[in-house]
């Protein structure tokens, strides 16, 4: 596995957090800073879309 340059290494808190669960939630920044919708349902989703209707509302 490659390890990431420094311009694309993740930092706590800023691009994600964990979950009370333990997961890995990602930051509308993250998503920002990514530049397209991965169509995941995500939930800090700055591209507005809607995984029960599969499209982008905004």
């Amino acid at each position: 596995m490659k390890e990431q340059n420094n311009e694309n290494k993740l930092i706590e808190g800023e691009d994600f957090y964990f979950t009370p669960e333990g997961y890995k939630c990602f930051t509308e920044k993250h998503h920002l800073k990514r530049g397209y919708c991965c169509k995941s349902g995500c939930r800090h989703c700055p591209y507005g879309f809607d995984k029960k209707t599969g499209k982008i509302k905004k």
